[in-house]
């Protein structure tokens, strides 16, 4: 008597595996082609902004008198101190394959310290430039998600019309 309890659930599955398989390779399909679809969307971003990645995450350049050969000097201004001061504002560093020359940037103050040395005033700068980046980079990714889930959800949505239309006929 198990054998003919079983007929009938094996013949309703049938019908759900179909509809799981057809489901798993429609997800992996919208899946593939959000990829596609956001990266296409981040590098049309990227190259629409004319924001240079290696800039945008670079360091400060910053003379360092025991890796550096100053090329040029300059005078400027010092907080601390009564008179203007010699500074390099142009060098080669060594550790640079390259070989191009590196130049103070305008923005850096200079500050005299207690102990009557010059430092690089390392205050913290905040890049918005950066923060507007990774807002896109988020909103991309929130995008895709939200419109595979969307996609996903229609397709479900399709396959349970479709399946209830064929149960009427078929009955």
């Amino acid at each position: 008597m198990a054998l003919p309890a079983e007929r009938p659930s094996a013949q309703a599955s049938e019908p759900d595996d179909g509809r799981a398989r057809k489901m798993r390779r429609f997800s992996w399909g919208v899946t593939i082609a959000m990829m596609i679809l956001c990266n296409a969307i981040f590098l049309a971003g990227v190259w629409a902004s004319g924001v240079n990645l290696d800039e945008l995450m670079q360091t400060p350049d910053l003379f360092n008198p025991k890796q550096d050969i100053c090329l040029r000097l300059t005078w400027e201004r010092v907080a601390g101190a009564p008179e203007p001061v010699r500074l390099c504002s142009e060098w080669i560093n060594l550790s640079d394959p390259s070989g191009k020359p590196h130049h103070i940037q305008k923005d850096f103050k200079v500050t005299q310290g207690p102990d009557g040395k010059y430092y690089y005033d390392q205050a913290v700068r905040a890049d918005y430039r950066l923060i507007g980046f990774v807002l896109f980079v988020a909103a991309v990714v929130v995008f895709g998600i939200v419109t595979k889930r969307y996609l996903v959800s229609r397709y479900r949505v399709h396959l349970d019309a479709v399946d209830g239309r064929h149960s009427h006929v078929v009955h």
